[in-house]
């Protein structure tokens, strides 16, 4: 993903500027910075050409490619170091699976189209009744929004499998608290690194924050399976 010189990577279409891709980017994502993006750049994750004066050039395919980046730690919360390894398939030609699903995306385009979702949009992807959206809303589940991400999709799927089996969204009540407890733990481990206030440090502490928040859902796993099997085996 080395860059190349402005010239080089132009094919006719016109490069844009930091300031013109925050223009365009800045209304989906609100929290994007100059910082951020030249965070990115550092990270090897978008490698925009240069003029021969060193100012930054983005491409239409590095627009879309951050476009991309921005929606996987917004929408699904990847940690960088997932999205890195997700991209250096599709830039090798491969047709990786999106991370967390069984899904392959094809090469010839790096966005996964992310979808938001009205209330309604997302009961009918879920394939879930408008009662057990509004119970998993009530159970602190899903947190009422003007609009969805995958995420949602997801979890509202998972809800409408739980209640096949006779699990409903109040008996997951005590999941919220749980969470919370854990996002106080990681606070807590990341409080002396999160003192920096500069757009690198908040991304870096954000994304360590995510890989302590994987670690920690290992262990649950870990300790339901555990459970599980002495279940079984008494």
């Amino acid at each position: 993903m080395a860059a190349a010189s402005a010239n080089a990577r132009s094919d006719g279409a016109p490069l844009l500027s930091i300031g013109q891709v925050l223009a365009r980017l800045t209304p989906e994502f609100p929290e994007l910075s100059n910082s951020k993006l030249r965070f990115l750049e550092e990270q090897g994750l978008v490698s925009p050409a240069r003029t021969k004066s060193g100012y930054r050039k983005f491409s239409s395919e590095d627009l879309e490619r951050l476009r991309l980046i921005l929606s996987m730690q917004r929408d699904h919360y990847f940690p960088l170091k997932v999205i890195r390894t997700y991209l250096v398939e599709v830039d090798a030609g491969r047709s990786p699976l999106f991370p967390g699903s069984g899904q392959a995306v094809g090469a010839p385009s790096i966005h996964p189209g992310v979808r938001r979702f009205s209330r309604n949009e997302l009961i009918r992807e879920a394939g879930a009744t408008p009662m057990l959206f509004n119970d998993a809303v009530s159970a602190s589940l899903i947190l009422p929004a003007e609009n969805y991400g995958e995420d949602a999709a997801s979890l509202l799927r998972i809800l409408v499998e739980l209640q096949r089996s006779g699990i409903e969204p109040r008996h997951l009540r005590g999941f919220r608290a749980s969470i919370e407890r854990e996002v106080g733990l990681i606070e807590s481990a990341l409080s002396a690194v999160a003192k920096r206030n500069d757009a690198a440090g908040r991304a870096r502490t954000a994304d360590r924050a995510l890989e302590i928040a994987a670690q920690l859902e290992g262990v649950r796993s870990n300790l339901v399976r555990s459970a599980l099997e002495r279940h079984q085996s008494s």
